[in-house]
């Protein structure tokens, strides 16, 4: 008898969330969360992977006392290049995810699917308590685990990822964001001041010479602002691999590991409701 309470209070409880909606709402919002998350990171990667491309083709001329030394900022930018380019993707995958996401939750909500799970409780209820239809107790409970599936696998997936991300990842994610964005205006800067001025028309020769010391004065400090910039861009490869360690893991790994939890803990309730 307690075992019977027990599942019916469970079923109605079921029944209740479905119709208020509750974590619809809070998954919604954390959905949404991530997909804009996501979004917002996607851009930098964009951003860096544009602004990479572009200072790749940028040379640097240094011409002190007539000799000419010619080096491609593209020298220092390879490397990182190809990993920038690989974690667009990555986070154009993570994107789509997280928005199929929205589609799928909009799906688990929709009236039909809360209908199903209305009418798996009723059979259920029936079959617990009506003497003759007790032979019908585990396929009632079987309807019903499919229809709380349906109905709240994805809601409580979300959630439960974002409460991951809150607790652990978001200060790591915060911060390599931040460091992207740096590097790329760094990357900016090095590849505006990179390019050769434009030539003035009419100048003295005094000035000619002043233009021409500010010049090598100038790309020399380019040429020291680029060894600096090799250790910025180890930093900037490292932040890139732990944001596709991350949304790999709030895509990927952590709802697979929720999936498989609720799967599980539904598949003990039935073998043991009926035990």
């Amino acid at each position: 008898m307690n075992r019977k309470l027990a599942l019916t209070l469970v079923c109605l409880l079921a029944v209740l969330a479905a119709a208020t909606g509750h974590l619809d709402t809070f998954g919604e919002e954390a959905a949404e969360k991530a997909f804009q998350r996501a979004l917002v990171t996607f851009a930098v990667a964009r951003t860096l992977n544009g602004v990479v491309s572009v200072a790749q083709g940028t040379e640097v001329a240094i011409e002190p006392a007539g000799v000419g030394v010619n080096f491609s900022v593209g020298q220092i930018l390879d490397p990182v290049n190809d990993l920038i380019e690989r974690f667009s993707a990555v986070m154009l995958v993570a994107t789509s995810a997280l928005g199929l996401q929205n589609i799928l939750l909009n799906i688990s909500k929709w009236w039909g699917v809360s209908l199903f799970l209305l009418l798996s409780v009723v059979l259920l209820l029936v079959t617990l308590w009506a003497p003759k239809a007790s032979r019908w107790n585990k396929v009632g409970l079987r309807l019903v685990l499919v229809a709380v599936a349906f109905r709240f696998a994805l809601p409580l997936i979300i959630i439960g990822s974002s409460l991951v991300f809150d607790t652990f990842l978001e200060q790591e994610h915060n911060a390599a964001t931040l460091a992207l964005e740096a590097t790329t205006v760094e990357i900016s800067e090095i590849s505006e001041q990179s390019r050769p001025p434009q030539p003035v028309a009419d100048q003295s020769l005094r000035d000619k010479i002043g233009t021409f010391l500010d010049d090598s004065l100038d790309r020399v400090n380019v040429t020291e602002k680029l060894e600096q910039f090799r250790d910025r861009l180890s930093n900037a490869s490292e932040h890139i691999i732990n944001l596709i360690v991350i949304f790999v893991l709030q895509t990927i790994v952590v709802p697979i590991l929720f999936l498989y939890l609720l799967v599980n803990g539904l598949k003990a309730l039935g073998s043991r409701a009926f035990s």
